[in-house]
C-alpha cells in the first residue's frame, strides 16, 4: 500500500508538471503566432498612439492633451529639466491646442509611459494588408527594432503626397470613417474657457473670444455665459461669426504633442470640420462656412427642414446638394457639423447626412494655393442659440514642399511620385512632422544572407502584424508611488484601420 501511494503521488506531480509545461508551450505559441503585447516607444504615431509623454490639462482652460517626453532633452543633466520625485520641467513649454496658452516654463509634470497595445501576429500571412491599417513591422535599416506606423501604400501602387493628402495612382485616397474620426485634431473648443484671459501667454497676447462678428452681424457672446452664442435677428438677413486666427490658434497643421518652436514653419491645413449644437425657432436658418484655397463652401439648414450645400467661387453661387429632412424635438439643441476632407464635403444634422464629392484629381478642389489660410465661420438668421462649438483640422502629411523642418522629405512628395514594387509597402506616422518613416529613410533595408531592400519601403518579409487595441494607455501613479499601477480605463480603445 505505501508503494501504491508513492506511485500515485509521483504520477500527480508528473501530471502537474506536464500541464504546466503544456501551458507554457501554448502561451509561447500563442505569443509567437497569434497575439502579442507591444509598448509604444516614441511619439511618431501621436495622437493616435502615445510614446512616453506628459499627460496635461491646460492650467488656463482645462483642456486635456498630451505632450511629448523627449529623453534627449528631459534626461540631459545640464538643462535642469528634472526637478526630482519623477517630475520634469517641460522643455520647451507646451501650447494648449484649444486656447493657445503657452504653459509657464516653471510648470512641471510627471512622465507617463507609452501606450501598451495588442497586435494580431501572422494576420498578414492569411489576409492582405489594408490601407490605413496601423501595423507593426521590423525596421528595415535595423531589423532588431519593431516599428509601428500607418500603412499608406501597397505593392504596385504609385504614392504621392500633395497638400497633406495621400494620392494613390493619381487619385486621392480617402480615409474610412472610423479612421477619419481618429485623425481630427483640435483647433478650438469653446467648451473650455481660460480663467485668466488677460495673461499674455495666449500665442503671445491676451485671450479674446476667437469667433467674432463680421460687419454688422448681431450674434452675442456674454462672458457670463461663455459657452453660448445667441442671435435675435431679422429672418431675411444673414449674420456671420467668423473664426479669427489672430485671436485663436491658426490653421497650421501643428500638433500639441510636438515642439511649439517649430509651429511657425508648419504649413496650413485646409481640410476642416466645424461642429456645434443649435436650438432654433420657426423661420430661422443655421449654417457653417468653410473655405479651401479661393473657394467657399456653405452648408445650411432651415426651418422647413432643407439641408443644402453650396459652392461660392469668383462671386458665383452654385447649389451642390440638397435634402429634405424632418427633425424631431426642434425646440431642443440638435447637433450640426460640416467637414471638408479628402475632397469630400459632408454636412450632418441630427444624424442625417448629405455629401458632395469634389473629385479625386489633385486640382478638383481648385487651384492649389497652399500658402492661403482657410477660414471657418457660422452664419444664421432669425432666433438662434448655439453651444458646443468645436473646430478641427484633418491630419496633414508633410511632403517635399514643407519648409523649415529638420529633415527633408526624400520621396513621395508633390511632383515626385514613388512607385512600389512587388511585396513593398509604404508607411507614414500620424505625427507627420515628427515621424521617421518611408518618406525619410536614408539607408537600404537589411535582409538575410546579404540581401538588401531599397530605401523607403517596408518589405513583406518584415510585416509583424496589425495593431488593434490599446489595453494599457499609460496608467496612473497612486501618490508618490513609482509605478503607474492604476489603469487609465477611459483611454482603453480599439485602433481603427482599413476597410
Amino acid at each position: 500500500m505505501p508503494e501504491a501511494k508513492k506511485s500515485k503521488t509521483a504520477d500527480s506531480i508528473a501530471n502537474t508538471f506536464e500541464w504546466i509545461i503544456t501551458a507554457f508551450v501554448l502561451a509561447f505559441v500563442f505569443r509567437a503566432f497569434v497575439l502579442e503585447a507591444f509598448r509604444i516607444p516614441t511619439g511618431s504615431m501621436a495622437d493616435t498612439l502615445m510614446g512616453d509623454h506628459f499627460r496635461l490639462r491646460c492650467t488656463q482652460c482645462g483642456f486635456k492633451y498630451e505632450y511629448n517626453f523627449d529623453p534627449y532633452v528631459e534626461l540631459n543633466p545640464n538643462n535642469k529639466a528634472y526637478i526630482g520625485n519623477g517630475y520634469y520641467k517641460m522643455l520647451p513649454s507646451p501650447r494648449c491646442p484649444s486656447c493657445g496658452y503657452f504653459e509657464n516654463p516653471t510648470v512641471a509634470a510627471s512622465k507617463s509611459n507609452g501606450d501598451r497595445i495588442l497586435v494580431f501576429k501572422s494576420l498578414y500571412q492569411f489576409t492582405e494588408p489594408k490601407r490605413w491599417d496601423v501595423f507593426v513591422f521590423k525596421n528595415p535599416p535595423d531589423p532588431k527594432i519593431n516599428y509601428i506606423k500607418r500603412l499608406i501604400g501597397k505593392p504596385g501602387e504609385t504614392i504621392e503626397i500633395i497638400d497633406g493628402d495621400v494620392y494613390v495612382d493619381g487619385k486621392i485616397a480617402r480615409k474610412p470613417q472610423k479612421v477619419q474620426e481618429e485623425l481630427w485634431f483640435p483647433i478650438y473648443n469653446n467648451n473650455f474657457q481660460p480663467i485668466q484671459p488677460l495673461e499674455g501667454r495666449f500665442n503671445g497676447h491676451g485671450w479674446h473670444q476667437p469667433f467674432t462678428n463680421q460687419g454688422d452681424s448681431q450674434w452675442k457672446w456674454d462672458s457670463a455665459r461663455p459657452l453660448e452664442f445667441t442671435l435675435t435677428g431679422d429672418n431675411d438677413k444673414m449674420h456671420t461669426l467668423s473664426y479669427d486666427t489672430k485671436k485663436g490658434n491658426d490653421f497650421r497643421a501643428t500638433y500639441a504633442y510636438g515642439k511649439p518652436v517649430e509651429y511657425h514653419s508648419i504649413p496650413y491645413c485646409s481640410d476642416l470640420m466645424l461642429k456645434l449644437a443649435v436650438k432654433k425657432t420657426d423661420k430661422s436658418i443655421i449654417g457653417i462656412s468653410l473655405s479651401k484655397y479661393k473657394t467657399t463652401y456653405n452648408a445650411s439648414f432651415d426651418s422647413q427642414g432643407t439641408m443644402k450645400i453650396e459652392k461660392i467661387s469668383d462671386g458665383n453661387t452654385v447649389e451642390l446638394e440638397t435634402k429634405q429632412i424632418t427633425v424631431k424635438n426642434a425646440d431642443e439643441f440638435i447637433p450640426v457639423s460640416f467637414s471638408d476632407s479628402d475632397h469630400l464635403l459632408v454636412f450632418e444634422v441630427a444624424g442625417q447626412k448629405i455629401s458632395y464629392d469634389l473629385g479625386t484629381e489633385p486640382n478638383d478642389a481648385g487651384e492649389r494655393l497652399a500658402e492661403i489660410s482657410p477660414s471657418a465661420s457660422i452664419f444664421g438668421s432669425g432666433q438662434l442659440t448655439i453651444n458646443d462649438v468645436q473646430l478641427y483640422r484633418d491630419i496633414f502629411y508633410m511632403n517635399n514642399t514643407t519648409r523649415g523642418l529638420n529633415d527633408k522629405i526624400l520621396r513621395a512628395g508633390d511632383g515626385e511620385p514613388f512607385t512600389l514594387g512587388e511585396d513593398e509597402f509604404f508607411a507614414c506616422g500620424d505625427n507627420s512632422p515628427d515621424s521617421y518613416d518611408s518618406r525619410l529613410w536614408q539607408t537600404e533595408g537589411i535582409g538575410n544572407n546579404g540581401k538588401t531592400y531599397r530605401m523607403g519601403i517596408v518589405p513583406r518579409d518584415y510585416l509583424v502584424g496589425k495593431a488593434f487595441f490599446v489595453y494599457w494607455p499609460g496608467g496612473f501613479r497612486p501618490g508618490n508611488f513609482k509605478l503607474a499601477i492604476i489603469p487609465n480605463v477611459g483611454r482603453m480603445r480599439f485602433i481603427y484601420g482599413g476597410r
